[in-house]
């Protein structure tokens, strides 16, 4: 599983004008799901999203995480994480997961999350979404459970 983190003032999910998540502080999540990824890739994922430290701490160093500052989470699936970008000018999807099996990881990353972390929201699995963000910093990781 792939996850690019921004760390954001603000973020939100619209779906056909309607807001279906919206976040204060915290982070925004793009999560792209792989052919092999499972049970223990959302897992790790989950837990690399809620303890990497891209927050300041007292000296300004970035020593907190989303876990202990206990800012919100927005999750938002994206296949296209998920491409294969290495040759030519159009990106190939062999390397992502087939919906359904995205769908389900990607529903159980969510249904983890919930349960270890207060503040979740989420976009609309396979729905064409507007995301807006405050990109705090920036500050942009790219994580992934390989």
């Amino acid at each position: 599983m792939i996850a690019l983190i921004q760390r954001v003032t603000e973020a939100s999910v619209e779906v056909d004008g309607a807001t279906v998540g919206a976040i204060g502080a915290g982070l925004l999540a793009l999560v792209g799901v792989q052919p092999a990824d499972g049970a223990a890739q959302a897992q790790r994922l989950l837990e690399r999203v809620l303890g990497y430290r891209v927050f300041a701490d007292a000296q300004g160093r970035m020593n907190r995480s989303l876990a202990d500052t206990g800012g919100d989470l927005l999750l938002v699936s994206q296949f296209t994480l998920a491409a294969d970008t290495r040759a030519g000018t159009r990106a190939g999807f062999s390397t992502a997961a087939a919906p359904e099996a995205a769908r389900h990881w990607f529903e159980y990353l969510v249904e983890l999350a919930r349960a270890r972390h207060p503040g979740v929201e989420i976009g609309r699995f396979g729905a064409h979404m507007q995301v807006r963000l405050v990109n705090d910093g920036p500050v942009t990781f790219w994580l992934e459970t390989r």
